[in-house]
């Protein structure tokens, strides 16, 4: 999925208010977390077509969230709390699987994810340096790993899972940087949902490849 989501607000903001809407942003993330933890929890005996109709209605409330941003905060809200879950429902089929084969590998996972997003998010929220050309190379980057991807489901490259699983981190890791800056750099207190959703897609995408990967030294 792409986490890139636009927002209002350009100029540097007073320290108060960027300290509130870092506050906000990550209450968001973590209330998005646990509806997503609640999702894959409640949908851990769903078939793989319930996942796939719950993927397709999380994608709709992302785009919702664009349109009702600048209209209504309650209604993004929602939307981005709808989203955390259904995302959690459309990949509960995956994680229970992987938790039957080593549930160890969803905590190594998530400790990694952990380590990684606060240190990378620290690095973006602490430069000075615009990172936008950054966020802009990792856009085209993320396309050119989709069509890798995709290759690798019809040809057989050695540790190709690896490959597109590490690429993925550092990709992933430039967004991330990119999204914590824009907290600092952001005017608009009502731009949190779409951050809080951005930060939080980041978190997922970086969990799933780290996923793949610990399981992959399982096997």
């Amino acid at each position: 999925m792409n986490e890139s989501l636009t927002y209002p607000g350009t100029a540097a903001p007073a320290r108060d208010q960027v300290h509130t809407l870092f506050a906000q942003t990550m209450g968001y993330v973590a209330a998005t977390a646990a509806l997503f933890a609640l999702g894959a929890y409640l949908g851990r005996n769903l078939p793989g077509g319930a996942g796939v109709i719950a993927f397709i209605a999380a994608f709709a409330c992302l785009i919702g969230m664009q349109f009702a941003a600048r209209k209504s905060r309650q209604l993004t809200v929602g939307l981005l709390g709808a989203f955390g879950l259904l995302t959690g429902l459309a990949l509960a089929p995956v994680l229970t699987a992987y938790a039957s084969i080593d549930p160890q590998v969803l905590w190594q996972a998530g400790g990694a994810t952990a380590l990684f997003i606060a240190g990378f998010g620290a690095a973006g929220y602490a430069t000075r340096r615009d990172l936008t050309a950054i966020a802009r190379a990792g856009f085209w980057a993320l396309l050119a790993l989709i069509g890798f991807g995709i290759a690798l489901i019809f040809v057989n490259i050695p540790g190709g899972a690896v490959i597109y699983s590490v690429l993925g981190l550092v990709i992933f890791a430039g967004f991330t940087m990119f999204d914590f800056q824009r907290i600092r750099r952001s005017q608009d207190i009502r731009t949190a949902p779409l951050l809080a959703a951005s930060i939080f897609l980041d978190i997922l995408n970086v969990f799933l490849f780290f996923l793949q990967i610990f399981s992959g030294e399982e096997r």
